[in-house]
């Protein structure tokens, strides 16, 4: 698990994983205007996102309730089963009964992580799109869709990944983080966003940890503009190091939470496609997400990175932004005001404004010192 810990990390991050615990941040944070959302959960029971997907049905299918349908069959047809994987699907597999549990937790919680909130109303087709309409089809789009798997092969989560995977992701890069915070067969999901741990040392090779983890919770219906409601969770963990001083592992004291898994969501695509089989086939994946570009400032968007951006959402560092200015310089066939060169010193004027904005998480590590 480890292994594998190590090489998402660096596939997504173009870092390397670390594992030195004296290396680790103590505390990390998302920048207060990154701070999830509290978004609704859509329980299965309530009928999931139908409302949602009959505003989109009158919008793109003239009327006919097709992500309607579908959505109302497949929440009264039960949620497939729970399986753990590399690239994680939360759902996989059916069942013949719907618990009280089901519903859309997964797709708010990755909703949150990947999308500032929805802050104006945006009309397709003469149909008005809230911000809470948004929302609901945000999570629908998120519902199967692939996630990347942080740490939990085991019934609970071993303690030396839980701290390793808060440390490098949030510490390290002030990215959310999904947290399955259930045992067993129930699915309770929400956006983590801030950790501090106090670390003391036992022995050479033991230390003990106390971490307090922050997640954002679900409201019990959807919002135009939603509160920032959170819970805490309290992790008391002893790690175990090698002779080098790197994390192997860990086991929890009594009086310590316990969580299944951790996940970071994927871009999502459309349904049918690998990553996402089994989605709602009636929702065009790309008109979604431009409802939800329209509905948030620019200024906002352009400092929203994630692993496995959009290309319309992924931020350009600074030597991007130069050659992308280069190149529409040229494009445009503007050669006579300005030389490539003038362009140059130009672009990189502008990327060095403070916008904070690069390619990724790994170029703007820090402590987590919000």
């Amino acid at each position: 698990e480890l292994d594998y810990q190590a090489q998402a990390y660096q596939q997504w991050w173009n870092a390397e994983w670390e594992r030195k615990l004296e290396n680790l941040p103590t505390k990390g944070a998302v920048p207060d205007y990154r701070i999830p959302y509290s978004g609704h959960d859509y329980p299965d029971r309530g009928g999931g996102t139908v409302r949602a997907m009959a505003k989109y049905d009158y919008a793109f299918h003239n009327g006919r309730m097709l992500a309607t349908e579908w959505e109302r069959r497949d929440v009264r047809n039960g949620r497939p089963d729970f399986s753990r994987r590399p690239l994680l699907r939360l759902f996989a597999g059916r069942r013949n009964r719907v618990p009280g549990w089901y519903g859309h937790c997964n797709g708010w919680t990755a909703a949150a992580i990947r999308h500032a909130e929805p802050q104006h109303s945006v009309v397709r087709n003469g149909v008005t799109f809230t911000p809470a309409d948004i929302k609901g089809l945000l999570a629908e789009i998120y519902m199967y869709n692939d996630s990347e798997f942080l740490g939990g092969i085991d019934p609970v989560i071993n303690a030396g990944t839980l701290h390793l995977t808060f440390a490098n992701w949030l510490g390290r890069g002030d990215h959310p983080i999904g947290m399955e915070t259930a045992l067993g067969e129930v699915v309770f999901n929400y956006p983590a966003y801030r950790y501090e741990a106090k670390v003391n040392k036992v022995s050479d090779r033991a230390y003990e940890v106390e971490m307090t983890v922050t997640y954002a919770i679900s409201t019990n219906y959807e919002m135009d503009q939603s509160p920032r409601l959170s819970k805490q969770m309290y992790f008391h963990y002893l790690l175990g190091l090698d002779d080098e001083g790197r994390i192997m592992g860990g086991s929890y004291y009594g009086d310590s939470a316990r969580i299944d898994m951790l996940w970071a969501p994927l871009n999502p695509v459309q349904a049918g496609e690998k990553g996402n089989e089994r989605g709602n086939p009636y929702l065009d994946v790309k008109e979604v997400l431009a409802i939800w570009r329209e509905s948030v400032p620019e200024e906002l968007r352009k400092k929203w990175w994630n692993i496995d951006p959009a290309e319309e959402d992924r931020i350009l560092d600074e030597e991007e932004s130069e050659d992308a200015d280069v190149a529409s310089t040229d494009a445009s066939g503007d050669s006579g005001n300005t030389t490539a060169s003038e362009s140059d010193e130009e672009s990189t004027d502008a990327s060095s404004d403070g916008d904070g904005t690069v390619a990724s998480p790994a170029s703007t590590a820090s402590d987590g010192d919000n």
